[in-house]
């Protein structure tokens, strides 16, 4: 099942670890923090998952991607459009700031592999590259990744009243607006 704001946390590597400090830490200098977790985050601008692969798929006849790992891919828009809404719900006295304090769950609808991802990058873009699925053991990385992180977002939307895109959706805005021809 998605993970639950209050459900225990189990960093697997450095970086999730640090990013665990950092939102206590911010809690604990300023009780009224509202920490907003998300991810697979990506964008149209810097270095991810979605601009890698549209760059590995026109370098490349194939490539393999990992298949047992599910999340939820976060457009970097939709995240920051969520959070400058918040603020103004809150700075227009439309929401209680007291009612937002602690941790939030933030990322598109929907759940994805990193191979059910890639997929879509290529239909999508019509790119010409076939996808394997691999499991993450054959993909040897430095950075330890959950096989589930997908997050429940029932807290932030019955919260704040906000509509989260699905996944998919914000793909194609993402595609778009890297002045991709759909």
């Amino acid at each position: 099942t998605p993970f639950k704001e209050g459900d225990a946390t189990s960093p697997q590597g450095v970086y999730a670890q640090t990013k665990l400090d950092g939102d206590l830490a911010a809690m604990k200098i300023n009780l009224t923090t509202m920490v907003v977790r998300t991810s697979w985050v990506y964008s149209s601008y810097g270095n991810n998952f979605v601009k890698t692969m549209l760059r590995l798929g026109k370098e490349r006849d194939h490539l393999n991607v990992v298949f047992d790992q599910i999340g939820t891919p976060t457009y970097a828009r939709d995240l920051a459009s969520a959070i400058l809404t918040i603020i103004s719900q809150i700075e227009s006295n439309n929401l209680l700031k007291s009612s937002c304090y602690g941790v939030f769950h933030y990322s598109n609808e929907g759940v994805s592999s990193w191979y059910d991802f890639a997929q879509a990058i290529f239909k999508a873009t019509k790119t010409d590259c076939s996808v394997g699925a691999i499991e993450t053991v054959d993909y040897p990385t430095p950075a330890k990744r959950p096989p589930f992180s997908v997050l429940n977002k029932g807290k932030i939307k019955k919260t704040t009243g906000i509509e989260i895109p699905h996944w998919e959706d914000a793909l194609t805005r993402c595609l778009e607006a890297l002045g991709m021809n759909l």
